[in-house]
């Protein structure tokens, strides 16, 4: 997959080279790139921005300085994302829809925004992370980044994904690991029986009560087998 950033201020993506996305980086299984908008400034002091027409706080940043960086890249069958808080929120379905593609652009708002007419020329769609403003969209597009990478091929085990919250519709279930007893509490028997059809169970049931008592919104309209419903009738 390969992800162009068009942003103003490339420097802050740096965590996108640690942990998980840099081995996949460098294992050419995901290829990002950082465009930064104001080397397409045509001001000699790079400026890329100007004040609203109409009045009011702030600055908007140039609709043809954002329109060439965009056209510096090759768009033609690319999905061009605008990180915006107007934009629809970003959850699990979407992030699998978007690791379908082959080629993502997302574009970093700031200021107070971007103009208008270069948003209607060139976005496919808006993305939001949440009901809440930040400073631009930088954060939002290493979330997204962190969130659709997991899904690409080899970036991370299918089973991992497979077993983790929002992935089959309901939270993950508890994890434990060495040592087994620690301030006095132990890791759960089944854990260490050996019958793995008993840890499944347990494993699922577990995962019921999370959504449950966390997110119980969530398994309003999930289809539960009978047995799901009988454990989830001890917590109503």
């Amino acid at each position: 997959m390969k992800i162009d950033i068009l942003t103003l201020f490339p420097e802050m993506f740096e965590p996108l080279k640690q942990s998980i996305l840099g081995r996949a980086i460098e294992n050419n299984l995901i290829e990002i790139n950082l465009i930064n908008i104001r080397d397409f400034s045509k001001d000699k002091h790079k400026k890329v921005d100007d004040t609203p027409y109409g009045g009011g706080a702030g600055m908007v940043i140039r609709a043809d300085v954002v329109y060439d960086a965009f056209k510096s890249l090759n768009p033609t069958n690319a999905k061009t994302i605008f990180l915006s808080p107007q934009g629809s929120t970003l959850n699990q379905n979407k992030v699998q829809e978007l690791s379908k593609e082959d080629h993502l652009i997302l574009l970093c708002g700031h200021y107070e925004g971007i103009d208008q007419r270069v948003l209607d020329e060139i976005v496919d769609e808006e993305i939001s992370i949440g009901d809440y403003v930040l400073t631009g969209g930088e954060l939002p597009a290493m979330v997204l980044v962190d969130a659709v990478s997991r899904y690409v091929d080899g970036v991370i085990s299918k089973e991992s994904v497979e077993e983790e919250s929002f992935s089959n519709g309901l939270l993950e279930y508890p994890q434990y690991t060495r040592p087994e007893t620690f301030l006095n509490s132990k890791v759960p028997e089944v854990l260490l029986s050996g019958n793995h059809q008993n840890i499944e169970k347990w494993r699922r049931q577990k995962s019921l009560e999370n959504t449950y008592k966390k997110r119980p919104e969530l398994l309003k309209n999930k289809k539960l087998s009978l047995e799901d419903k009988e454990f989830l009738c001890k917590f109503k």
